[in-house]
């Protein structure tokens, strides 16, 4: 399947939405920017507010609670974001930046010495692993046991579930926290108030698991959609290391073409017609921030990877109240990534991979990799 293929090109073009089909249901997909925008911004009309049910396929199988603030509408949602928000723009810190780049470096320098690697399990498992005490404030050491959950924390390639383990890990981590506190995430929700109250367990518990799960394989997938980008474009590695002022934008549409988050739901509180398709109360529907990526009336042959593409309105991190906790750790990854791939590597040779597909009754998706097999050269 083409690293570039658009399933809702056809689609897009003839109507503003596509009905696909997901556990059964039939759930309107909207599809173009415009639309997805002012979609993501009616928070009444489309809601939040449904636990374990706004990722699609949903997740009442695999999770127990509802993920904070990603599962609940304004103006709560404010309230409950701003509670962890110190934590999700450390990447900005430069003390922080450097240790992220520090990995960075050091994964890259284990991958130069080797015959070959899996970029998937010896480079993007660990760079986010280890990136993610970072932004989390707690030592290093917790990302041995990280690395150990494989690319998804809820459900392995066969989309079984994993059980509860990661919760039940959370648990003991804040009650950890709670009889050593210190300036650690888990210490932080041990503290924290909430309309004058603590958060309850439940509550802590849907920010931590937003916080493992919500940019888990997003990012890993990601660094290795990248990396297998540049082994087929090497001079592309040329022109970003002539042009690291470029560097920025490359992340950005990476982002855009790349996003392994091929949409996200949202639930009408009330009968709604959504572009002749009427949806009843309490019903789900989509908002497809990747075929939003591809709409050629906001992006010049939205099919090809242009590195200096500038604007680049992409909605990869989301639209409206919802915007991605994460952007900053995400973007800090990736633009730490290229730079480093620019500078030290100067050819990407792949020798094995093992595609992950997104595989749905109406459409087809490459998200990423569960196998690359690669082999690093110096510059």
């Amino acid at each position: 399947m083409s690293d570039n293929n658009d399933p809702f090109q056809e689609a897009r073009a003839r109507c503003p939405i596509h009905i696909g089909t997901f556990q059964g249901a039939k759930v309107p997909m909207i599809l173009r920017l415009k639309d997805v925008r002012e979609a993501a911004k009616d928070t009444v009309k489309y809601s939040s507010d449904a636990p374990l049910r706004i990722p699609i396929p949903s997740e009442e199988e695999v999770r127990t609670v509802r993920q904070y603030p990603l599962e609940v509408d304004p103006p709560v949602h404010a309230e409950y974001r701003k509670i962890v928000e110190p934590f999700f723009l450390r990447p900005k810190q430069p003390d922080v930046l450097a240790k992220i780049h520090g990995l960075i470096d050091s994964l890259l320098t284990k991958a130069l010495e080797a015959d070959s690697i899996d970029a998937v399990k010896d480079f993007a498992i660990p760079l986010q692993s280890y990136a993610l005490t970072y932004l989390l404030n707690v030592p290093e050491k917790e990302a041995e046991l990280w690395v150990n959950w494989g690319i998804h924390v809820f459900k392995d390639g066969d989309g079984k579930s994993k059980g509860t383990f990661m919760e039940t890990y959370c648990n003991q981590m804040f009650e950890a926290a709670a009889e050593n506190p210190g300036e650690d995430f888990f210490s932080a929700l041990n503290q924290a108030q909430f309309q004058g109250r603590p958060l309850t367990m439940e509550e802590k518990l849907g920010y931590a698991n937003i916080a493992f799960a919500g940019g888990r394989d997003t990012i890993i997938h990601t660094v290795t959609r990248i990396i297998s980008y540049f082994a087929e474009n090497p001079q592309e590695l040329v022109w970003l290391r002539e042009n690291p002022d470029r560097i920025t934008l490359a992340s950005e549409e990476f982002f855009r073409v790349f996003i392994p988050l091929t949409h996200i739901g949202r639930v009408c509180p009330v009968k709604t017609d959504v572009f002749g398709f009427e949806v009843q109360p309490d019903g789900l529907v989509s908002l497809c921030w990747s075929s939003a990526n591809r709409d050629p009336e906001v992006f010049d042959q939205p099919n090809e990877i242009r590195l200096n593409r500038k604007p680049n309105p992409h909605v990869a991190f989301g639209f409206g109240a919802h915007l991605c906790l994460g952007a900053h750790h995400a973007r800090a990854i990736m633009r730490g990534l290229i730079q480093k791939l620019s500078t030290r590597v100067s050819n990407i040779e792949i020798l094995e991979t093992k595609e992950l597909i997104e595989k749905e009754p109406d459409y087809k998706r490459k998200i990423g990799y569960e196998l690359l097999r690669a082999k690093f050269m110096k510059l």
